[in-house]
């Protein structure tokens, strides 16, 4: 994790100490067609909550990447971000697939039909998938490491030490929660009940009510 801001220098390097931190959770978004075209459908189909839990998700991972020198496909993260819970749209929902499984598989058609390679499509839909799996390492997958993390800490509060306060309250002045949680929580207990055994159905039945009601962002 990060370094603990170092309190025995001046106070003018201990602000460009927490300036660096705060920086690395920039808006600073992938300009590229495929980029602005998976904005445009999180937009079309995502509620407002949703589509700002995206955004934070890729500006999360990104400044976590940033923070620990980890390299990234940046359009790749960018695009599976915005993607990432696609599967819990009205339009998107299967009633019989998984969620990130049905997201996964909707962020590949979109990589096929942006021109990608079946291999950088594949990787979307596997970054989807993986970030309701077992925490993988950024050695062996970068993308699908910081898709979780960011997921984590953004739904449950999980690695707080990882977003500083002022880059938290930074970022959540652009991309506001709006109610996210109770949102969220709502259509995850609704996978639980029509999907038993899926992940989402894990994941209510390990508890995630009480760690979103205890998140720090809605303090």
């Amino acid at each position: 994790m990060p370094a603990p801001f170092p309190e025995r220098f001046p106070d003018a390097f201990r602000d460009a100490f927490r300036d660096s931190f705060r920086d690395a959770f920039r808006d600073a978004f992938p300009e590229t067609p495929a980029a602005a075209a998976a904005l445009a459908v999180a937009t079309r189909f995502c509620s407002p909550a949703l589509l700002n839990h995206s955004i934070r998700a890729y500006v999360w991972g990104a400044g976590y990447a940033r923070a620990h020198g980890i390299e990234f496909d940046d359009e790749l993260y960018y695009v599976s971000s915005l993607l990432h819970d696609i599967g819990l749209t009205e339009t998107f929902d299967s009633h019989t697939v998984p969620f990130e499984e049905a997201g996964g598989r909707l962020a590949w058609v979109f990589g096929t039909a942006a021109g990608w390679s079946p291999e950088r499509a594949a990787r979307a839909e596997k970054i989807i998938v993986v970030h309701m799996r077992d925490d993988v390492a950024a050695s062996d997958d970068p993308e699908s490491h910081m898709l979780q993390v960011a997921t984590s800490w953004d739904v449950s509060g999980r690695r707080p030490e990882e977003f500083p306060q002022d880059a938290r309250a930074a970022v959540l002045a652009r991309h506001p929660r709006l109610g996210f949680g109770a949102e969220f929580l709502a259509a995850f207990e609704d996978q639980s009940r029509r999907k038993p055994g899926c992940a989402a159905d894990r994941s209510v039945t390990g508890g995630i009510a009480a760690r979103i009601a205890a998140h720090p962002l809605d303090a």
